[in-house]
């Protein structure tokens, strides 16, 4: 059985026990720790487990590029100043009260936002939020801790995110230089701080899952 199934696996059975109604999960870890991946497998899960689930992710909270380089801060895309932080935090909050919400993604072959690409309407019980500042003490992020029913950490060694985030640019025809520059000018710098900055989580996964004690049903 690989990491990914055990890391489903152990969510999802939690999450199948709990009582019906809305739930928030948090899916979060720095950037290129597999959040995506397994937001999306366990929402599958959940799903055929006949709980209706629905994956809404962080990125679409990116400030766009015009209102960056405005500020000044388009080389640090990916930071928690360059998303719209109040505006992800009262989603949440919009999200938890089980009226129907419609959410933005991020397109990141375009770089822009999308606004209402997600629906999550009132039927849906599972809401699985991933992102990189989900459980992150900074301030307005650390705000969203209170909010979510259940929160999973990927722990990620260093090393590996470097390999990973290279290989994201890489994949979007960047050459080496370009890739790796992009990668360690900011992408590697985002990741130590969510790393220096991060919130215990119910579930941390690091190759096997470690369930917290005591963690409510």
């Amino acid at each position: 059985m690989n990491t990914l199934t055990l890391h489903v696996n152990a969510l999802a059975e939690h999450l199948l026990a709990s009582e019906h109604g809305r739930k928030l999960v948090a899916v979060t870890g720095a950037p290129g720790s597999g959040k995506s991946t397994l937001a999306t497998e366990l929402a599958r899960r959940l799903n055929l487990g006949k709980r209706p689930s629905v994956v809404v992710p962080m990125d679409g909270f990116h400030l766009d590029n015009r209102v960056l380089e405005d500020r000044g801060m388009q080389t640090r895309k990916g930071a928690p100043e360059t998303f719209d932080g109040p505006g992800f935090v009262r989603l949440i909050k919009a999200l938890k009260t089980g009226d129907e919400v419609f959410a933005p993604i991020f397109d990141r072959t375009r770089d822009i936002a999308i606004a209402g690409a997600v629906a999550v309407p009132p039927e849906v019980e599972i809401v699985i939020v991933e992102g990189n500042y989900l459980m992150f003490n900074e301030a307005p992020w650390s705000e969203l801790a209170a909010l979510w029913d259940v929160s999973a950490r990927l722990d990620v060694p260093m090393p590996e995110l470097r390999a990973r985030l290279i290989h994201r640019w890489l994949s979007l025809n960047y050459s080496r230089a370009v890739a790796t520059r992009r990668a360690e000018g900011n992408d590697i710098p985002n990741a130590q701080r969510v790393v220096d900055q991060a919130l215990e989580c119910d579930f941390t996964f690091d190759g096997q899952p470690h369930p917290a004690p005591n963690l409510p049903a």
